[in-house]
């Protein structure tokens, strides 16, 4: 009896055992495990939805789903807690690194909202650098505003940071690219996971490109497709 004892205890721990595994392997991986930088998200870090848009600043298409969003703010803060949503931008100098003209402009924008975050005010210079791109360029002149953009210089996006109260640590972090090399590897791990900017990848739905006579209403159909998927 007791040797058929043993054996059966020896079985559940062996079960057990095998159940914790197999437990660990399909227990869903924590946002946090899987966010870049926490400073450049919004929402719930442990929410059930969760929504990443790959974006350059002077990104065209990026611009006109941003301006959409920060048109909206309130409504938009109010709609992510609602239908508990973890929103998390995976901002680079993608079009320097990748795109057919290298327009340094776009890593000058990137070091200015890298340089805002290392300050802890990264929603605050992005939103504000988002409105002045697209009043500034894209809202009057569309896509061809892109190449009248191309003389924009550091100051540009200092004066932003300016704005928002920056210190002069940050104009220096930008004037001396202080945060260039995090800017480089966060281009370089997009360009494996995206195609297209603006790209989208909302829970299990992916998309890219947004056009720029879209307004809020557009943005809400991407993000209810993001909710759509995981039902």
């Amino acid at each position: 009896m007791k040797k058929v004892l043993r054996v059966v205890g020896l079985i559940l721990v062996v079960v057990i055992v095998f159940a914790a595994i197999i437990a660990s392997m399909v227990t869903k991986p924590s946002n946090s495990d899987k966010v870049w930088d926490t400073e450049m998200t919004l929402g719930n870090p442990e929410a059930k939805n969760y929504f990443i848009v790959y974006s350059d600043l002077v990104c065209p298409y990026c611009i006109a789903f941003e301006n959409a969003i920060v048109e909206h703010e309130e409504e938009f803060q109010q709609y992510i807690e609602e239908n508990d949503i973890l929103f998390e931008v995976r901002l680079s100098d993608f079009l320097y690194e990748y795109g057919e003209t290298n327009p340094i402009h776009s890593r000058y924008s990137a070091l200015g909202a890298y340089c805002a975050k290392n300050e802890g005010k990264f929603w605050d210079y992005y939103n504000l650098a988002v409105t002045s791109v697209w009043n500034d360029y894209f809202k009057s002149s569309g896509k061809a505003a892109f190449t009248k953009m191309a003389n924009l210089g550091k100051d540009y996006w200092i004066d932003i940071g300016k704005e928002v109260g920056l210190t002069e640590d940050f104009e220096k972090c930008v004037r001396d690219e202080y945060t260039l090399d995090e800017i480089v590897e966060n281009a370089n791990k997009t360009t494996k996971l995206a195609s297209g900017m603006p790209y989208f990848k909302f829970n299990n739905y992916t998309s890219s490109g947004f056009d720029l006579g879209w307004d809020y209403q557009y943005v809400l159909m991407y993000f209810q497709a993001g909710l759509d998927s995981l039902k």
